[in-house]
């Protein structure tokens, strides 16, 4: 497969790597300062906080070139617009591996309908200055699959040939046929949680406030009671149907987690606060439509 990898942050760069060493064409977008890092070391890839630095040679680009089997694109929600004009005139199949809460419309107006797969990524981690620390693999994060759909939900050649290639480079990917009701449903937990994260001062500072936490639980039920669809996957119809005390509980358990700790909830930056400002727009604009 000839692919290009939009977007060399943690997860990007973590994909682009794997996809290389399993044999595919793969070439890693990136600008500034990232880009001359990785024309120099190539990836560097650490697991946790573990000594060992593993260097992938992905050949990188600083623009797209021609056409490609499939473009995926890792970048921040605030980032797509950009991207969509540099890609109106490349070649090729644009899988959106990112937080997205809009639905796939404008995406297919402005690079063409026929083109949009949507999906998100599942793997995580943390930039130690020009390494990607990943998470340990291990029982729970080989279980946990990276969703991949396609708008109108429907299981095509492309979509199956797109998830087994996956899963050769040993990404365990699959066909989620309600890919944009997955989306909209990871962002009306996420921007709550992020805001939330964000306002206190960290995940282990928000736990020990327990007021603030059921304030944050309450507008996570307020996105999903607004949502169009029930949540997808069906799990998080517990964040309605729980009691708030049981709920806040468990959600300080979490925030208090390692889990918590090493998924960039613990690095609050101005990119993941202009993220989550304009996914919470998307959430307004849909439950606005309703």
């Amino acid at each position: 497969m000839k692919l290009l990898v939009y977007g060399a942050g943690v997860c990007g760069s973590l994909f682009a790597a794997r996809m290389h060493k399993a044999g595919h064409d793969v070439s890693l977008l990136a600008r500034g300062e990232r880009l001359t890092a990785l024309r120099r070391q190539g990836v560097r890839l650490a697991e946790g906080n573990g000594p060992a630095v593993e260097r992938v040679p992905v050949p990188v680009v600083e623009h797209p070139d021609g056409g490609y089997d499939l473009i995926t694109v890792f970048v921040r929600t605030h980032q797509v617009d950009a991207v969509l004009e540099s890609l109106a005139g490349v070649r090729g199949d644009v899988l959106f591996l990112l937080n997205w809460a809009a639905g796939p419309e404008t995406l297919g107006a402005a690079i063409g309908h026929g083109r949009v797969l949507l999906g998100f990524p599942t793997t995580g981690g943390t930039m130690d200055g020009d390494v990607v620390r990943h998470r340990r693999s291990g029982f729970l994060t080989r279980r946990v699959a990276m969703p991949v759909g396609e708008p109108d939900g429907r299981t095509t050649p492309r979509l199956l040939r797109i998830v087994e290639t996956f899963r050769t480079a040993g990404i365990n990917a699959e066909a989620e046929p309600r890919m944009a009701a997955w989306l909209r449903t990871h962002a009306a937990f996420e921007v709550p949680l992020g805001q939330a994260v964000h306002a206190a001062g960290g995940p282990a500072a928000l736990a020990d406030d327990p007021d603030a936490v059921g304030g944050m639980l309450h507008l996570m039920r307020q996105n999903l009671t607004a949502m169009e669809t029930p949540p997808v996957p069906r799990a998080f119809g517990a964040l309605r149907a729980l009691p708030q005390g049981l709920l806040v509980a468990a959600l300080r358990r979490f925030l208090k987690s390692p889990t918590a700790a090493h998924s960039g909830l613990g690095a609050p930056s101005p990119a993941t606060a202009a993220e989550l400002e304009r996914l919470a727009e998307q959430l307004r604009a849909a439950a606005g439509a309703r």
